[in-house]
């Protein structure tokens, strides 16, 4: 079977899954990377606030791990098949990197609201796109757009003086 042969049948027009294909591919890029710079993040944050953060980084490394996986299989069940290879997420992630060796807590939270902005306006992009070919990829864009928006607020508020 060549790669773009598809042994799943699409509720889609080819048009539409070609648009929401893409849409939902780099969405799962982003989130695959994201969970790397997480974890990368959190093996690396030094600090007074080193446990807050290590703990705060975990729980953002198991939702985008999480969304990632609801992502790639709604786009299995368009007939696209996902890619989430290492060369894949590092040719094509359009999120900052994370520079190798250790961080303050304050670096890393800074590092962390950079990430979550980016990946936000990319997948808020990708919700118009999916406006007029799959509404329900668009719902589920929609769905975790709300949950890192609400995490960027919570990573924000760390930033702030007292």
């Amino acid at each position: 079977m060549t790669a773009s042969q598809s042994p799943i049948t699409s509720p889609l027009n080819d048009s539409d899954k070609d648009i929401t294909g893409k849409a939902l591919q780099g969405t799962l890029v982003d989130l695959i990377d994201l969970h790397l710079v997480a974890k990368q993040a959190h093996w690396n944050v030094v600090g007074r606030f080193f446990r807050d953060v290590h703990l705060q980084l975990d729980e953002l490394v198991t939702a985008a791990r999480g969304f990632a996986d609801d992502v790639a299989e709604r786009a299995a069940a368009l007939g696209v098949s996902a890619d989430g290879r290492a060369s894949t997420v590092s040719k094509n992630s359009g999120l900052p990197t994370l520079e190798q060796g250790w961080h303050t807590d304050r670096e890393i939270v800074a590092a962390i609201v950079e990430a979550l902005g980016t990946l936000i306006g990319r997948l808020r992009a990708r919700i118009d796109e999916t406006d007029k070919t799959d509404l329900v990829s668009q719902d589920l864009l929609i769905s975790i757009a709300q949950e890192l928006e609400k995490s960027h607020w919570m990573w924000q508020a760390q930033l702030t003086e007292s």
